[in-house]
């Protein structure tokens, strides 16, 4: 059995960088969230962007999960 080691080491890398992108999307979303259930009433601005900021990290991490599925399935 001959394991290539540096084809070995790469995709941990790769998938190890990819991994920790993911969850801090997804913190930077759930952060978003608590910021905008915390801003004051009258601070429109700030909850309608903390709820864009929140949507596209939700949005961006649900892309990096299908094209996950993406690539095991094909």
């Amino acid at each position: 059995m001959n394991i290539h080691w540096s084809a070995l080491g790469s995709t941990f890398a790769v998938s190890t960088l990819v991994t920790v992108g993911v969850v801090a999307v997804f913190c930077l979303g759930i952060a978003a969230l608590s910021r905008r259930e915390t801003a004051p009433a009258g601070a429109a601005a700030t909850r309608g962007g903390a709820l864009a900021v929140a949507a596209l990290s939700f949005a961006a991490c649900a892309a990096a999960v299908g094209y996950g599925l993406y690539l095991i399935a094909g």
